[in-house]
């Protein structure tokens, strides 16, 4: 009989995998200086800002750009279907690329955030990527509505 449970290891292995431990921190950050903890503290909300910014462009400069690149083949081409090929496999690409940057500057951000004296243990990514899809999940909503959807052509007309 095959054996293909993977916790199954014969006995060869005891505990963790290697790499797989915990985090560990101090109880408290070291606290230097107050000049240097608000240094460390302007750098880290540069940082957060650096990060909302580039988050914020999944929601609408890439997914254009996509689409203009997509037109673009379209036209030299004319095969639309290597048009949104190109523009999801490319949109596909270039948003895991943003978040592989985005998760190494929260990365940076965590640490800059301790050596400001604050107990930062989580990082921020993911708050910002759910900040970021509420915001433009609503303004995309209210434009299609509103402004350039059906809710001009229900409003009774003249």
């Amino acid at each position: 009989m095959a054996r293909n449970d993977p916790a199954e290891n014969g006995g060869l292995f005891v505990g963790r995998r290697p790499g797989t431990a915990p985090l560990k921190y101090r109880d408290t950050p070291e606290r230097a200086g107050t000049r240097r903890q608000r240094m460390d503290s302007a750098l880290a909300n540069l940082v957060l800002a650096l990060e909302i910014v580039l988050v914020l462009t999944a929601w609408g400069p890439q997914p254009l750009a996509w689409l203009w690149i997509a037109s673009r083949v379209d036209y030299v081409t004319d095969s639309t279907m290597l048009a949104i090929s190109v523009a999801f496999l490319g949109l596909l690409l270039s948003l895991m690329a943003t978040l592989w940057v985005a998760v190494r500057i929260d990365g940076a951000w965590r640490i800059l955030r301790r050596a400001a004296g604050y107990d930062q243990r989580d990082g921020a990514v993911a708050r910002i990527f759910m900040w970021t899809a509420i915001v433009a999940g609503s303004a995309f909503v209210f434009w299609f509505l509103v402004i350039e959807g059906p809710g001009p052509s229900l409003a009774p007309s003249s």
